[in-house]
This record gives C-alpha cells, structure tokens and sequence, in this order.
C-alpha cells in the first residue's frame, strides 16, 4: 500500500497520546480563532452580505467529511428546483491562488483545485475560486446565479450566510475533541449546534442495514458507487463487472479507506494505494507494476485525465439523503426569496 503526500495525525483519530508541542498549540490556536469569531460577532469586523441566498457548506474538523459530493448534489438539486446556483470555492492547494478564475470541467486541476474541477465537470454549474469569497459571489451573481453555495466555508465569516450545513464524518466524528493542531477541530463543536442543517456522512451502507445513527436534527447521508467511467474514453461501465477481480484502488482523499471498503463492498479485490489529500499526481504515481484496472476517487480523476490510459477509471459517487431533507431545505430557501 502506497502513502504519499501529507497525512491526517494518527493521534486525531485512534486515541495515541497528543505530542506534548500539539498540545501546548492547541490553546493558542482556539485564542485566535475564538478572538476572529468574537471580532464578527459583535460587528467590529464587517461580514457583507450579497442580494441573493447564501448556503455555506462546510465542517468544524480539518480534512475531509463528504462535502463536495453534497455540494454536487444540492446544486443538482437547485438546478431541478428551478434556481441558478453558483458554486464559490477557494480551490485549496492551486496554483496561482491569489489570481481568481472561472473553473470549467477541463481546466487543469493544478489551476482550478481539483475539488472545484470535480463539480464543474460533475454539475456543470458557474464555478468561481477566489480566495474572497465575497468577490467570488458577486461574480457569480453577475454571472446570472441566483443562490451561491459556498464549498467549505463555514469559517469565512466575512460572507454573510443565510444557511449554514456543516457534515459530519460518522467514523470518525470530532476525533480527540480537540484544537488544531492537537486534534482536529477547526472551532469547538459547541459551534456546530448554530448550524441550520447537520448532515451525517454515512459512507456506503449495505442493503437492509440501518442506516440512521444519527443524534436529534441531524440528516444521515449515504453514498452510493454502481459504476466505472474510463478515463481515456468510452462507455459508462458497470462497477459489477469488476467483481470478484483484483483491482489497484487509488484515493487521494482524507479518508481513503472508505473508498477502499466501498469497492470491497461490491465484492472487489483491492490492492490499495493511499495518497495524501489533494495530491498531484505524475504519471509514475499510476505505474503499479501490473496491468490490473486501477479505480480511483472522482476527485483523483480530475488530475490524471492527462495521462489516463485504457485501464484506468473513475469511480462516481452519489451522494442520498432523505427526501425530507430537500422539502426543508428547499422551503427555507423559497421563503428567503419571498423576503
């Protein structure tokens, strides 16, 4: 199994004792974020607020939870409800990332952010990475969006939000409990009861099992994998064709062994390869030794299409959540817009 790129602290997770230095960070940090928090709280910083609805879809730990196969889903969903959303994004870890930009479904990754990249090419909706949220919003509602879904932002507190979701990992929760950088927590989980929607994060869940532990107001999320699309070109294919072969799983993801049981989950044999979040991928990174399909994470794909050859995929996700979920969500946004 191949670890490359920067990995999420064990300590965050498993229970191993915190580095004393992590420790002695840790207040200092939750110093300046409380300071920041207060600062806006009572208006001696200025959040500015923009003419149309604001969702903010975020989380309070570092690192990955599903917020981007949520965003993809809601956007897809405004899109069916009749709004025109735009998706903000500060498109971590691009190159450039002072300059803003425009993202379309093929623009390099290195450039765009491979998250932003991804829902481009997976909504087909106006994408805007500015490291200002704010400017970033205004260009999308110039651009004709009428709701603006921010990706990850529920700590830029100068962009005034009318619906804050924050999602939740259900493996791995608030981890330690603690601060950056000794556990993984960007602001105390007391701060996540202010947000309008909770949205647990279940993973893939095999048929019939249950699929709702989740605590009063918040909304279990289930993710779905059924299919393989090449990426060098060609016919959506089913993921059952891979069953019962061995395969070299590839996610450079927060999280990658869920992505790995998914796969084992559909009867997959998985040879895993673990990169660090937002990894750059170089051809030599694919180069396993063998010529087994290699399945990889929608978000890695966006970086490898250059270099993809006849046996590489991308593995899509969708994202489910109860119906009911929509109807509150959508009724909140509709009574925004009648004022």
């Amino acid at each position: 199994m191949s670890s490359k790129g920067t990995q999420t602290p064990a300590y965050w997770y498993d229970g191993s004792p915190v580095p004393l230095g992590m420790r002695l960070l840790s207040p200092l940090y939750g110093l300046a974020s409380g300071l920041r928090r207060r600062l806006y709280r009572r208006g001696w910083l200025r959040q500015r607020q923009l003419p149309v609805p604001v969702i903010v879809v975020g989380n309070i730990t570092a690192g990955g939870t599903g917020k981007t196969p949520l965003t993809i889903a809601l956007v897809q969903r405004l899109q069916a409800a009749g709004w025109k959303p735009g998706v903000a994004s500060r498109g971590y870890g691009r190159e450039q990332a002072d300059t803003a930009r425009w993202v379309q479904a093929d623009t390099p990754a290195a450039l765009g952010g491979d998250e932003p990249v991804l829902i481009a090419w997976k909504a087909g909706v106006p994408v805007r990475v500015d490291a200002d949220r704010v400017a970033a919003g205004k260009a999308l509602i110039e651009a004709g969006c009428d709701v603006i879904v921010c990706d990850d932002g529920l700590q830029h507190y100068r962009l005034a939000r009318d619906i804050e979701i924050e999602v939740i990992d259900a493996q791995r929760r608030y981890g330690n409990g603690l601060l950056l950088p000794a556990g993984p927590l960007r602001e105390p989980v007391a701060r996540a009861t202010g947000c309008d929607f909770r949205v647990v994060n279940l993973g893939a869940t095999p048929p019939g099992a249950a699929v709702d532990p989740c605590g009063f107001g918040q909304w279990s999320m289930t993710l779905k994998i059924d299919s393989a699309q090449p990426l060098a070109g060609g016919r959506l294919r089913s993921l059952a064709m891979f069953a019962g072969q061995r395969v070299h799983a590839v996610a450079g993801i927060a999280h990658p062994q869920r992505f790995f049981d998914m796969l084992r989950a559909a009867r997959i044999g998985v040879v895993p390869h673990a990169f660090g979040d937002h990894h750059a991928y170089q051809p030599q990174d694919l180069s396993f030794g063998s010529e087994l399909p290699v399945l990889m994470t929608e978000k890695d794909a966006v970086k490898c299409r250059a270099f993809a050859n006849d046996w590489h995929f991308a593995v899509p996700l969708q994202a489910e959540l109860p119906a009911a979920f929509w109807v509150a969500l959508t009724d909140r946004l509709e009574k925004l817009r009648a004022g």
